[in-house]
């Protein structure tokens, strides 16, 4: 299970963000929002910044897992990022409901970014002195 949990969260990550992908261009017709126009309706703004600031956060997301995954261990990466999906989504709950109701949300992925951040660095910064992080539970 270890070795494929990653690659899961992976792929459900990227399902979560099509999902908000698909959930811009429904709000497009509920508030006739013609593309390319990003603004016009409040509502429509609000899905609109769920999906591209999810965008703005997989690369860091993902890099930070798999590394994670590779220095320290993949089965707490994939711990990590069930977190942080379930932080993207308690945000695109909050987000689109108000922007004041985003912040919950954004601190749990925030938290499981930076561990797997920080474990990363700490991880590749002892594999080059010679020794491991890594631990298995």
């Amino acid at each position: 299970m270890e070795v494929h949990l990653v690659p899961l969260i992976t792929i459900l990550a990227l399902i979560q963000y099509f999902r908000m992908g698909i959930a811009v261009g429904q709000a497009r017709g509920k508030y006739n929002i013609k593309a390319p126009a990003t603004t016009g309706n409040p509502d429509f703004e609000r899905i609109l910044r769920v999906q591209m600031n999810t965008l703005e956060a997989l690369p860091m997301f993902l890099g930070s897992m798999w590394l994670f995954a590779m220095y320290i261990n993949p089965l707490i990466a994939g711990l990590l990022g069930i977190v942080w999906i379930i932080g993207r989504e308690m945000y695109s709950i909050g987000y689109t409901k108000a922007a004041e109701q985003r912040g919950a949300g954004f601190g749990v992925q925030a938290i499981a970014t930076i561990i797997m951040t920080l474990g990363s660095l700490a991880g590749i910064i002892a594999a080059m002195a010679g020794s491991s992080l890594a631990f298995t539970l």
